[in-house]
Order: structure tokens, then C-alpha cells, then sequence
């Protein structure tokens, strides 16, 4: 890893007031603005060996915080779906939801065993996807091409379907049973 000038810290800690500010326009809340403030100086000293010296840092450290704030965003709406869409699963099955806790320990305990059994060139494109990231963002960090990136995500999602697909049936068969 490349060592950080303390120029470059110092850099970086002039714009905690103003990037602060810009998190606030987005999240409207101090504490999720400390947050992302907080993502965004990680994400910088993660990437910092990408950061051309004489380009303008501050631009640099805006762009990291907004696609912070829309990779979270789209993350935490495909979560609010998923747990829509179970919720909906649940009332048409007639099912409570937290009467079944058991089953939900096991589907995630089964969901964590089916990640781990993916191979390492499988499992991290789609962890990073599932994160938020863009196909190109983890072509250009795997340092693999696009069209790779998108047909291990592929291979990862068949391997999990296939691996989780007794929850499938599972709903099926409570839908059917009404």
C-alpha cells in the first residue's frame, strides 16, 4: 500500500467542512452526513495512489462522496424491495413474519454458506456488485475486463439460485396451499 504524504492528509482533512456540508444536502441528517463524510475519507486514502497529483483534489473527494451517497442509496432501496417483496410473500401466505424467525436464521445462515462456497474470482465481483459498485469500477479494481466481470457476477448468481432454490419451492408451496 502506498504511504500518504502528510500533504495529502492535511489535504484532506481542509475539506471536512465543506464536504460535511455537501453530505448534508444529500442525507439531511447529521449523523448519516458523518457517516458518508467519514466513507468518503476511507474511499480516498483506499484509492489514494489514483489521485493525480495537480488535479483538483477537492473535485476528486465531491465525486467520491456523491457516488458514495448513490451506491447507498440504490443499496438501501434494493433492501427496502427485498424486505417489500417479503413482507407482500408474507401477507398473501398468510404467514407473520416474525412468527418465523427460525426460517429467516436458516435462509441467511444457508445464504452466508452459499457465498462462502463460491470461488474467490466469483465471489468478490458479485459481493462488490451486490455492494453497489458498478461493472466498470469493479473491472477497473480487479483489474479484469468488463465482459469478465459480468460473466462472473452471471456464473455467481446461477451457483446461488441453484444452491438456494429449496426457499423457492418453499414459497411456492405456501401460495399454493392457500
Amino acid at each position: 500500500m502506498k504511504t500518504l504524504s502528510p500533504d495529502f492528509n492535511f489535504e484532506l482533512c481542509s475539506f471536512k467542512e465543506n464536504l460535511w456540508s455537501f453530505a448534508m444536502s444529500y442525507t439531511h441528517n447529521v449523523e448519516d452526513a458523518d457517516d458518508l463524510v467519514q466513507d468518503t475519507f476511507l474511499k480516498a486514502i483506499r484509492y489514494a495512489k489514483k489521485f493525480k497529483k495537480g488535479t483538483n483534489l477537492k473535485a476528486w473527494l465531491f465525486m467520491i462522496l456523491k457516488n458514495t451517497f448513490l451506491n447507498s442509496y440504490r443499496k438501501k432501496k434494493l433492501i427496502k424491495k427485498i424486505i417489500d417483496d417479503q413482507t407482500d410473500i408474507s401477507f398473501r401466505s398468510g404467514i407473520k413474519a416474525t412468527v418465523n424467525m427460525g426460517l429467516g436464521k436458516c435462509m441467511m445462515d444457508d445464504i452466508h454458506a452459499a457465498l462462502k462456497n463460491l470461488q474467490p474470482q466469483y465471489y468478490i465481483p458479485f459481493v462488490r456488485y451486490f455492494e453497489g459498485y458498478k461493472y466498470h469500477e469493479i473491472a477497473k479494481e480487479l483489474n479484469i475486463p468488463i465482459g469478465t466481470v459480468k460473466t462472473r457476477i452471471h456464473i455467481a448468481r446461477g451457483s446461488l439460485k441453484s444452491d438456494l432454490k429449496m426457499y423457492r419451492e418453499e414459497f411456492r408451496k405456501q401460495e399454493d396451499s392457500l
